[in-house]
């Protein structure tokens, strides 16, 4: 019966492992308010070591004592996972703390003429020892992103350890993001090589055809054009091909670091997001609103970098991308896109403003060889796969009617499959039939009908 409690308390295993992760977060608050710490270097090591073990400390006492199988007890009922206290609470921290990252470093300690203090300050020690020098509130921010993919991708790898598919796929957004992300950037910093990350592309990395961009890795040698080079590649070779053939989930479930952070530290709040015909509405016009406004303003910046004029037809490309760079690329993918998780679910910027996703998305509903298909006989419409997807699909819609899910917002991350008790649904690449597709197609604006009828 501890199984169904939907309050179940916390064993001592439990308690001690947030015992744990909690003093290894207080020492972090400790150094961000000023404290001198004798031997810092020490101490931060001691602080990641302690969120982490506490963390997959946490998952292990919280998942050993059940049977294989995806366990979401108890979700609607917990004030963490239900818009509750807990979750109105994590979700205005971790705002906050945005919203200090992308306007407010001096308040974590950066410093212009002289040495940092603060958090910053505290993680300069690791900074001297990747790259050797001091680094900032990127550095920090990406310290903390890499490690909340890696422990609590752990403690998903443990929860879905019944899932092939889900472990493989969490290990692939933790490589990416500790190698690509994180790690090889700085390691050619310290190298003074020009260095970016290898897997984001344009449009995501809409600066990467900014005059500044551009300049450095034409300027950089044989090493900058290779990773313009690449640039270009991913966008026009490798992006369309792997899309074809897996989907958008080659990149927005295996690579991406959004993603990853989505999937692994966001995965208690997936049932929250919105299912309703209104929030498809918003979703549509704000993803393909964003990559619209993405296209004009990479067009006006290589229109500027060309001709060195910064206005075109009284439309000033700085102020354009000044005004992309706040709104999409700090307020809406930073502040809302990771502070929003315990509101309104893991992948609000996936679903609503990434420009990447909806590039992919319009390639997969149209051309790619991926679907979702669905064995229509053998559900029993009890609903997990619906309130388990995190991009909002009622793929339970599709499922009572053997349809596939053919949706240019799904990120194929699995989870329906996972969740469904029948084995009804199949992550599937196959041929691409034009008149299966076209079907498909169609019955997507049959449920359109359907919703507006029922409301």
């Amino acid at each position: 019966m501890s199984f169904s409690n939907p309050h179940p308390q916390l064993t001592w295993s439990q308690r001690l492992a947030s015992g744990i992760g909690a003093l290894g977060l207080l020492i972090l608050v400790v150094a961000w308010s000023g404290a001198d710490f004798g031997r810092p270097g020490l101490w931060l090591t001691a602080s990641l070591l302690l969120l982490s073990l506490g963390t997959v400390w946490f998952a292990y006492a919280t998942y050993r004592g059940h049977p294989e199988g995806i366990k979401n007890n108890g979700v609607w009922f917990n004030r963490l996972t239900n818009r509750g206290l807990w979750g109105w609470c994590i979700g205005i921290i971790i705002t906050g703390l945005y919203i200090l990252l992308y306007f407010y470093p001096g308040l974590l300690g950066l410093r212009q003429d002289e040495p940092n203090t603060g958090l910053i300050g505290f993680f300069d020690h690791l900074s001297y020892w990747l790259k050797g020098k001091p680094g900032g509130q990127w550095f920090v921010y990406g310290t903390l992103y890499t490690l909340a993919i890696l422990i609590f991708g752990i403690k998903f790898i443990w929860k879905y350890r019944h899932n092939r598919y889900q472990i493989v796929r969490t290990i692939s957004v933790m490589f990416f993001q500790l190698c690509f992300a994180f790690l090889l950037p700085e390691l050619m910093d310290r190298l003074n090589q020009p260095s970016m990350d290898l897997k984001n592309m344009w449009p995501l990395n809409y600066y990467f055809f900014f005059d500044w961009n551009l300049d450095k890795l034409l300027k950089d040698g044989h090493l900058g054009l290779f990773l313009f080079g690449w640039g270009l590649a991913m966008i026009l070779v490798v992006s369309p091909v792997l899309t074809y053939f897996f989907g958008k989930r080659w990149y927005c479930s295996w690579v991406c670091g959004c993603g990853g952070l989505a999937e692994t530290a966001g995965d208690p709040f997936r049932h929250l997001s919105s299912k309703s015909l209104k929030a498809w509405k918003i979703e549509r016009w704000l993803i393909y609103g964003v990559l619209v406004f993405a296209v004009i303003m990479t067009l006006l910046v290589i229109y500027t970098y060309l001709t060195g004029q910064g206005s075109l037809l009284f439309i000033n490309s700085y102020v354009i991308r000044e005004w992309y760079g706040f709104f999409i690329g700090a307020i809406f993918s930073g502040v809302i896109g990771v502070g929003f998780y315990p509101i309104l679910g893991s992948r609000v910027w996936c679903r609503f403003g990434c420009p990447m996703a909806a590039m992919l998305g319009l390639q997969q509903k149209f051309f790619s060889r991926f679907r979702i298909t669905t064995n229509g006989g053998q559900c029993i419409s009890c609903g997990n796969c619906s309130t388990y997807c995190e991009m909002g699909i009622d793929v339970r819609w599709y499922a009572q009617r053997g349809q596939n899910v053919v949706r240019a917002s799904c990120v194929g991350c699995g989870i329906c499959a996972a969740v469904c008790p029948r084995g009804v649904l199949r992550l599937e690449n196959g041929k691409v039939d034009i008149n299966q597709r076209t079907e498909e197609l169609r019955t997507i604006h049959v449920r359109r009908e359907d919703v507006n009828i029922h409301n």
